[in-house]
């Protein structure tokens, strides 16, 4: 949703998104699984890049390098935006919408 400012710009609406974390993921996070989250409103919509940038600043808890690589979740991290594989929604440029599912699912298991 777009809304515009008394100042005549345009700014994204604050929006509510669930994010899940699995296969091990989790454990990145405090071991937290769900996260029901409001990104602020900026001058742009949200992408998936820019929620990669905000989970990393706000949410993950240790060891980034095992969840993100350079702009992107590393390899061997599965990506569903509601229900349906992100390579099909766009990857890092799908607009997130108010009320998106966004889960992630660590393929990689040790041994």
């Amino acid at each position: 949703m777009i809304t515009s400012c008394s100042q005549g710009s345009i700014m994204a609406v604050p929006i509510a998104i669930h994010l899940e974390f699995g296969g091990g993921a989790e454990l990145l996070f405090d071991g937290v699984k769900d996260h029901h989250v409001t990104l602020p409103s900026q001058s742009e919509p949200w992408d998936m890049k820019q929620l990669l940038v905000w989970i990393r600043g706000n949410l993950l808890k240790e060891r980034p390098e095992l969840f993100v690589q350079g702009d992107s979740v590393r390899p061997g991290i599965l990506v569903l935006i509601n229900d349906a594989d992100w390579e099909l929604m766009g990857e890092l440029e799908y607009q997130l919408q108010d009320q998106d599912n966004v889960v992630f699912i660590s393929t990689l298991h040790g041994g």
